[in-house]
């Protein structure tokens, strides 16, 4: 059987919510090495296991959407994910990330140790963003509901970054059919006067956000520089797309990704955008593997593909059309997709 090339994209923060209450257990079980191995890093920290977190009878915001429980909960999830991805079925090309994904693409390519040095990237990373974190983060769409892009919306943040009166604000993420701007407090508020309302939704201020891939997080970049040692990286076996769209081929200089990871990646813009189409347009893989928790990474992939024209799909209903026959992008969050990852050659067998 020919194998199915794939590039495997790792979440970001936000992607653990209500919906997801429980996906460590019923897709991995509390038994698995990697969820072990998170589990006993946090102890030893002091902090709540992420099944203990995972079982809980309800969700709750203040407990499950902290940045270091959150983080906990969704580098065990994906990273369960990334290792029950069917090798018999797909080869894996190249892995990408959103964001916070960026820590989890290192661990699913190598570069840090999955059940050791990942663990430490991610939990020390959202322990100096809860330490030491300011500012805040707001969504707001670049395109319309058919995916298509909007100049209203993209003069409409023109305006406001062109406002002198705004304050310190910046671009954070481009995440497929949305920005994600971050700022001081007052210049997130100053956004929000000023943006028009889109669909009752938008401007939307994200809960619990610092101010990431700004300026104003130097101070986390220079502690994390001091914190996390040249010892956690390593050259990585699989190929990584950055934020930046830059490609780290397998062998790459463990020094370079550690000044990058804890360096420009933290205070410059994270281009989600630009890594999906480096992935597409230089990988040409047979299809996309969105890993868990959750489906929210689904829209920003899929956006981004729309307004690419890849494979002559240029709008929303295109791509729904096409992820209900013949997906091209595999979301591990949706039970309608996961098997097709997970399962052996019968249930893989429908996607041809």
């Amino acid at each position: 059987m020919t194998r199915e090339s794939v590039v495997v994209v790792a979440p970001g923060r936000g992607t653990y919510n209500a919906t997801e209450l429980g996906y460590l257990g019923v897709h991995h079980g509390r038994h698995q090495p990697l969820i072990r191995a998170v589990d006993a890093y946090r102890e030893q920290h002091g902090q709540v296991a992420v099944t203990q977190l995972d079982a809980a009878q309800r969700f709750s915001p203040s407990q499950h959407g902290i940045g270091s429980n959150a983080a906990g909960l969704i580098y065990a999830a994906a990273l369960a994910d990334f290792q029950a991805i069917n090798r018999e079925r797909f080869d894996i090309v190249a892995v990408t990330g959103n964001s916070m994904g960026w820590y989890l693409a290192l661990a699913a390519a190598g570069v840090t140790e999955a059940a050791a040095g990942g663990i430490e990237l991610v939990e020390e990373m959202a322990r100096l963003m809860d330490e030491l974190g300011t500012g805040g983060q707001l969504v707001y769409p670049l395109v319309d509901e058919q995916w298509r892009r909007s100049q209203q919306h993209e003069a409409a943040l023109a305006r406001v970054f062109a406002d002198a009166a705004v304050g310190e604000l910046f671009t954070s993420i481009r995440l497929g059919g949305s920005l994600v701007l971050a700022g001081t407090e007052s210049a997130l508020q100053q956004a929000q006067a000023e943006l028009p309302k889109v669909n009752d939704r938008f401007p939307l201020r994200l809960a619990r956000h610092a101010a990431f891939h700004t300026p104003l997080l130097a101070h986390v970049s220079e502690r994390a520089f001091d914190t996390l040692s040249e010892d956690l990286f390593s050259a990585g076996e699989t190929a990584l797309i950055d934020g930046r769209g830059e490609i780290w081929a397998p062998g790459s200089d463990p020094v370079a990704i550690r000044q990058y990871t804890l360096g420009h990646q933290v205070v410059a813009r994270y281009d989600f955008t630009r890594a999906i189409e480096v992935a597409v347009r230089e990988f040409a893989p047979d299809r996309l593997i969105v890993l868990g928790p959750g489906t929210a990474m689904g829209a920003p992939v899929l956006q981004t593909l729309a307004m690419m024209n890849w494979l002559g799909l240029n709008d929303r209903e295109g791509w729904q059309q096409r992820q209900q026959c013949d997906p091209y992008v595999l979301g591990m969050g949706l039970a309608s997709q996961r098997g097709l990852v997970t399962a052996g050659e019968d249930a893989a067998a429908s996607l041809n």
